[in-house]
């Protein structure tokens, strides 16, 4: 285990050692279902939470680390992007914008500890209203070419989210779409001339007991038309009713805007979201395929219509032994790559300012530790940075890959040895791999997948008649097992921990049996 521990960090590490050149040509649009810049070259949002809505206002870790040590945190994590989130309150209620200094926000929620450590870390904000303290961030943000998603994550700064919250949706006693589409006018104005902002979220999680599609039809579109009359270079990003996990209401019923090529739709997609602990109680292949056939009726069916969709939150407890939540990320990653989604992780946090009354609550969802300095999750990341770079898109040369969800690798071939076998690497540097379900053979630099001898070998390469089929078992078509006429076990593909090599391995896990983790069989065809 020490040896896989190990493995991981070296991975990450080598991952980070190498950040792309963060630079678009700005604005961005939409080029059917890709988002793509100036020049139409698709640009893939690969994001973090940044949460700055809860009772402060003001953008959390402040206290904790100077704020271009955090974004230059951002940017060495393999991120290019941040959602930012802010309370309607912003921007409709100038005595907190405008007339409340960060120091006093923070003084009279009795946060005396913090004002000690923004005074250290970040002097310049401390005695600034608390929209140019939010502006601060998302300037540094961009001088460290970071691009910001403008979230407009609730109504009155605080912690979200539930059904009987009173701004859950539209029409509700706090959730008024006149004041809402004018907040949203406001901000978009604010902003127009920041070329980082690439973006507007026009609301998180619309949910609650009357989350009427007729609503949303209703008002969301006129909140997405306010943004582009404001500021016509955004995105605009629309999201669903059930907690942003059901856009499936489109289905059936579209509506007409100014702005088709901004238009961008948003998802949520939690393990929770599928009941609690139902990953630890079912087996992964059955439910994992089971889920992504919901999450594609009620949002993914819009990539095949022509619109980005944008998966702008998910993510998983890094600080315990989630079994469910481990479970559940193995298949998104899966989904996520395969369909190479835009993407914001949940959440940056390492813990907050004040939260539900406590302070410094830890974010367990968090990327980094307390201290907002180191990662919290090495393993985490270095699964994440298997779909931070595009796979495909307009002006990009697509290359055919075999994807391994949980480790965040791609299969490559290993010519150093006499015999070639197979191992996992970056998918950057991976080689070209080509798998044809109806041919069944696996092909590398022209040479193909042979089946080993006995149990647990290196997959070799050969040529010619020595090629060996390989089926899709499991329900999730990710187990790949060798092609066998005698009645011994089935044979998948799996990953030796200790040096990372492909071998082949009794199938496990294929169906019904919810004990195991099939993780380090499956493998995505991309």
């Amino acid at each position: 285990m020490a040896r896989s521990i190990s493995l991981c960090l070296f991975f990450f590490f080598l991952f980070i050692s190498w950040i792309p050149k963060l630079t678009s040509s700005y604005p961005l649009s939409t080029k059917s279902r890709w988002i793509v810049d100036e020049k139409g070259q698709r640009v893939k949002l690969a994001c973090v939470n940044w949460p700055a809505h809860l009772q402060p206002a003001v953008a959390e870790g402040l206290s904790k680390q100077p704020l271009d040590s955090i974004s230059k945190k951002i940017v060495s994590m393999g991120f290019n992007c941040v959602r930012l989130t802010w309370p309607l309150d912003l921007m409709t209620n100038d005595t907190l914008a405008r007339n409340v200094t960060v120091k006093q926000s923070f003084e009279r929620l009795n946060l005396f500890d913090d004002v000690l450590g923004i005074q250290t870390h970040n002097p310049k904000i401390l005695n600034l209203p608390i929209f140019n303290a939010f502006q601060e961030v998302v300037s540094n943000l961009g001088q460290n070419g970071v691009m910001v998603i403008l979230d407009n994550h609730l109504t009155t700064p605080g912690w979200c989210c539930s059904d009987n919250d009173l701004d859950a949706f539209f029409e509700y006693p706090n959730f008024d779409p006149v004041v809402w589409t004018k907040g949203l006018s406001k901000m978009a104005t604010l902003f127009r001339n920041v070329t980082n902002v690439v973006g507007m979220s026009l609301r998180n999680e619309p949910r609650g007991t009357r989350d009427f599609p007729d609503l949303w039809f209703r008002y969301m579109p006129k909140g997405g038309e306010a943004v582009h009359a404001a500021n016509p270079e955004v995105l605009v990003i629309l999201s669903g009713i059930d907690f942003d996990t059901n856009l499936s209401f489109l289905r059936d019923r579209f509506f007409n805007v100014s702005f088709t090529n901004k238009l961008v739709f948003e998802q949520h997609w939690y393990s929770f979201s599928d009941g609690r602990d139902s990953w630890e109680k079912h087996n992964s292949n059955d439910f994992c395929s089971k889920i992504i056939e919901k999450v594609t009726h009620n949002g993914g069916f819009l990539l095949g219509r022509g619109f980005p969709l944008f998966l702008t939150e998910f993510g998983a407890n890094l600080r315990s032994g989630d079994v469910s939540g481990n479970r559940y990320l193995n298949c998104l990653v899966a989904w996520a790559a395969e369909n190479d989604l835009d993407w914001a992780v949940w959440a940056l946090t390492g813990d907050y300012y004040l939260r539900t009354g406590q302070k410094h609550m830890i974010e367990t969802f968090g990327v980094l530790d307390p201290n907002w300095k180191d990662v919290a999750n090495s393993t985490y990341m270095q699964k994440l940075s298997g779909i931070q770079l595009p796979f495909r898109g307009p002006g990009l040369q697509s290359k055919k890959l075999l994807f391994h969800p949980s480790s965040g690798l791609c299969v490559t071939n290993n010519l150093s040895h006499n015999l070639p076998t197979l191992r996992l690497e970056q998918c950057r540097k991976a080689e070209s791999l080509t798998f044809n379900p109806i041919e069944g053979i696996l092909w590398s630099n022209k040479m193909c997948a042979e089946a080993p001898n006995a149990v647990g070998q290196k997959v070799k390469l050969g040529v010619g008649n020595k090629c060996s089929k390989l089926g899709q078992t499991s329900a999730t078509h990710m187990h790949l097992s060798f092609k066998t006429t005698s009645n011994d076990p089935l044979l998948c593909l799996d990953v030796d921990e200790h040096d990372n090599s492909i071998v082949a391995n009794p199938c496990k896990c294929l169906t019904m049996d919810a004990s195991c983790d099939p993780a380090s069989q499956w493998f995505k065809v991309l």
